[in-house]
């Protein structure tokens, strides 16, 4: 029987992925939906050559265009989520949440009840709304599997083992194009510096983040949330080759890590593949890289933005979308040339510590339109200061 699944997000460059990946193995997968917001047109193409009658269209008016294109198509069109139960009658086998943004919480949260197994690569839905993500997940009886590639191999590594086992978690960061750029040369980066990334190819926000160590933050929050593990337990290693992704030291002397290329396939492939065994081709063991790690604590002077850490609430609250909200905002600033690296970095910790914001540390997040709310009101305050 064809497993049924479904792509949020079917256009980013995760979602192209997973959609390539099936390609080779069609046979065995039937897609019942995809959605984008605006790349209606590869949707389309998508939807036409995998067969797949259901596609979320969000933005209006490329779903006015996809309404035209698909007149004589038989292809079901959608703007927004609130189908989901006419579309999935029944539940899936398996929902990819690949949507980037904030604007991924909303169908992340919605879906989970109609799949029984979800793969979420949205960061955001993880910081943001983790409280009622997990909720639902257990309400639902659905299975989750993280997809970044530092969670996923915390996830495996840890499969079937209690986390009160665990002593140190360690998330590694490439350090980006930065890392071995001396402190007094970071006032000369340009836009076109910062996008330079040794080993992933990503898009130009998430390497903005990458070459800020914000996506580390994130990620830091992100490992605290899923494996329900103190910050104080949690630390980041700057590794060079994005060789090594998780190390986890456990109470009983044992100390693990896992090991793959620096490519998204993997994670993407095992999320689909889940406890089936089937074999991905891919190279042998690099010797070299494993005798040369070069794994290193991060130097907060070069990389401040990994102090942030040191202010975060213990449990989950609305100040990480108070984070997210502001680095959005000012990491966009920077990609349009109005703020420098530096100011970017000043200003993310200036904003976010501001006072009004604070108390949302005390707030636990209960709804996905109160996490939206405030991000627009995180937006209205930082445009009142001018920036």
């Amino acid at each position: 029987m064809k497993k049924k699944i479904v792509i949020l997000g079917s256009t980013s460059s995760i979602g192209r992925s997973l959609l390539n990946i099936i390609k080779k193995d069609k046979k065995n997968f039937k897609i019942e939906l995809l959605t984008a917001n605006s790349n209606y047109k590869n949707l389309i193409s998508q939807a036409i050559k995998f067969k797949v009658k259901n596609i979320i269209i969000t933005d209006p008016d490329s779903f006015k265009k996809t309404k035209i294109i698909c007149r004589n198509k038989k292809i079901n069109i959608f703007q927004n989520f609130e189908s989901l139960k006419r579309i999935l009658p029944k539940k899936v086998d398996y929902v990819m949440s690949a949507i980037s943004g904030i604007g991924g919480l909303l169908p992340t949260y919605k879906i989970i009840n109609r799949t029984k197994l979800i793969a979420i690569a949205n960061k955001e839905a993880i910081v943001c709304g983790w409280p009622l993500i997990k909720s639902e997940l257990k309400k639902n009886k659905t299975s989750f599997i993280p997809v970044d590639s530092e969670h996923f191999s915390i996830f495996s590594l840890i499969e079937n083992k209690e986390t009160n086992d665990i002593e140190k978690i360690y998330i590694t960061a490439s350090g980006g194009p930065f890392l071995n750029l001396a402190k007094n040369k970071f006032k000369k980066i340009k836009l076109s510096d910062a996008l330079k990334h040794p080993n992933w190819r990503m898009g130009k926000k998430i390497t903005i983040d990458s070459a800020t160590l914000m996506n580390k933050v994130f990620e830091v929050i992100e490992a605290k949330n899923i494996f329900d593990i103190d910050y104080k337990n949690i630390s980041i290693l700057t590794h060079p080759k994005s060789y090594v992704h998780a190390i986890i030291k456990f109470k009983n002397g044992l100390t693990k890590f896992l090991i793959h290329e620096p490519d998204m396939k993997i994670p993407i492939y095992n999320s689909l593949y889940h406890k089936t065994g089937k074999s991905f081709k891919n190279n042998t063991l690099n010797f070299n890289t494993l005798n040369n790690l070069n794994l290193k604590k991060v130097e907060e002077n070069k990389f401040p933005l990994v102090k942030l850490l040191n202010k975060l609430p213990k449990n989950s609250s609305l100040f990480e979308t108070v984070l997210i909200t502001v680095n959005d905002y000012l990491v966009y600033k920077f990609l349009d040339k109005k703020i420098n690296f530096q100011k970017l970095n000043k200003l993310i910790h200036k904003i976010s510590n501001l006072k009004e914001f604070q108390k949302f540390k005390k707030i636990k997040p209960k709804s996905v339109d109160q996490i939206n709310n405030l991000r627009n009101y995180v937006h209205l305050k930082i445009e009142s200061l001018g920036i």
